[in-house]
């Protein structure tokens, strides 16, 4: 399954959350953000690419919701609700990345 991981830079969460599926058997992750500041900023392809979208907060799908809603037809997106205070990698960040996922990813 292709999953993709949004926030807004592209350098905590997302990317913390895309790490956690590195090698993994089941699942294909990649993130970007939504600002253009970001890392890697969320494009068409990244959302034709996707099966399932994870966003980190109700703005993030805004967003996307505003500038893709063709490429979103159909797709199912997520909102995690974990703020922006975590650091890439952070223990907690990862604990609960993993708590909110699994309802949704049940070959975590």
């Amino acid at each position: 399954m292709k999953i993709l991981f949004i926030c807004s830079q592209n350098k905590w969460r997302s990317l913390t959350a895309e790490r956690l599926f590195d090698e993994h058997p089941h699942y294909e992750a990649r993130s970007a953000g939504t600002e253009p500041g970001a890392r890697v900023r969320v494009a068409a392809g990244h959302l034709g690419w996707a099966e399932i979208v994870f966003v980190m907060e109700r703005r993030h799908a805004d967003r996307l919701h505003e500038k893709f809603a063709n490429e979103l037809r159909g797709k199912t997106v997520v909102t995690l609700r974990i703020p922006d205070k975590y650091p890439f990698g952070d223990a907690r960040l990862i604990a609960l990345l993993r708590e909110k996922l699994a309802a949704h990813l049940p070959l975590l």
